[in-house]
């Protein structure tokens, strides 16, 4: 339950800050985009058209040499057995039916950063959540019961801080594979997509029945991050232990999981709170990070988009830059957020998300 106070923390800060605004507004935009996929990409993300392949976004014309077949009076001209060629320069203008352009497989860029973006959110949310569900518990523990417990969980705690994420991440990948987690998405298997789409005239083709997830990510992004959850809830549990409604709490009889579960987590819960915030932000940077190196496993991903146009970077830049542009917005996004929760949160802090 949101305390009064808490409630006009956050309304007074969000009034006074255009950033925390602004950061709400991303993220909204953002988690709408992806749960209303299916109804609003033009495309399904994996449907190709070699023929429309590096198509640039509206506003932009490229030109590329290519060599081509002569022709004279409608026929190709050979000479001594072998077919005439010549190189010319070709006009790839932008279409309507393209906003962003298409990939080096023709594949409808928009439509794919729609999708990409559910993949991010979802390994962002989840991820976060299950560090924050074993980093919390270990925290709470070490602080509540501190000695050779506390000792115990920290070290293992500062091991894992040993190792750089992205290079624990990978390793992890390595040993378990690339466990893929399958969600079905209601609005396709309703015909609820079909029908709205048919209704707007979208182009023909079947969007997908289920939202891949790597779900061995899911699992290395959460041993990765659980560290911070729990160095920042053990150093909460070790204050409240010693307040007052603590003991009188243990006075009476109280377990110690009904303590730490009535008394010390509710208390910590703030800074628990907007660390979660950052951590989403840092998990989508680290599934990135993975998709981008072929660890993920999801075949719709901002980062895996980011490694396709890797080869095309010098010609069709628009394929790597567009969802490496997704990525950015939204982390800033999260991080706005982030500063906006801990200024009302915490007022003794003061941060760059208010005013």
């Amino acid at each position: 339950m949101i305390s009064p106070r808490t409630l006009r923390n956050l309304r007074r800060e969000l009034s006074g800050s255009l950033l925390a605004k602004l950061g709400i507004a991303i993220v909204v935009f953002v988690i709408l985009m992806a749960v209303f996929a299916p109804f609003i990409a033009p495309y399904p993300p994996g449907s190709q058209n070699l023929e429309e392949a590096r198509t640039p976004p509206l506003g932009f014309t490229t030109t590329e040499t290519r060599e081509v077949q002569v022709i004279e009076n409608g026929s190709v001209v050979i000479e001594n057995g072998e077919i005439q060629t010549e190189n010319r320069t070709v006009y790839n203008n932008a279409t309507a039916a393209h906003p962003l352009g298409t990939d080096g497989n023709g594949r409808d860029i928009l439509s794919r950063v729609i999708y990409g973006a559910r993949t991010s959110i979802l390994v962002g949310v989840f991820g976060t959540a299950l560090a924050a569900l074993v980093g919390v518990t270990v925290g709470l523990t070490a602080g509540y019961y501190r000695g050779r417990i506390d000792d115990g969980l920290m070290r293992a705690a500062d091991v894992m801080l040993a190792f750089p994420s992205l290079v624990l991440a990978i390793a992890l990948v390595g040993v378990w594979g690339q466990a893929q987690l399958r969600l079905p998405d209601p609005f396709v298997l309703l015909g609820l997509a079909a029908g709205w789409r048919d209704a707007l005239g979208f182009p023909e083709g079947a969007m997908p029945e289920t939202v891949v997830l790597p779900g061995t990510v899911i699992l290395v992004v959460a041993l990765v991050n659980w560290v911070w959850f729990a160095r920042v809830a053990r150093g909460e549990a070790l204050s409240i232990r010693g307040e007052e409604y603590v003991k009188a709490a243990r006075a009476v009889g109280a377990s110690d999981a009904r303590v730490i579960g009535r008394h010390v987590l509710p208390n910590a819960i703030t800074p628990i709170i907007v660390l979660g915030t950052i951590q989403v932000a840092a998990i989508i940077l680290l599934e990135s990070a993975l998709s981008f190196l072929g660890f993920s496993g999801a075949n719709v991903s901002w980062g895996f988009d980011i490694a396709l146009g890797r080869q095309y970077q010098s010609t069709s830049w628009w394929i790597s830059t567009i969802p490496g542009l997704a990525i950015v917005v939204t982390v800033i996004g999260l991080n706005l957020i982030g500063d906006w929760l801990r200024d009302a949160l915490d007022p003794g802090i003061e941060g760059e998300g208010g005013v």
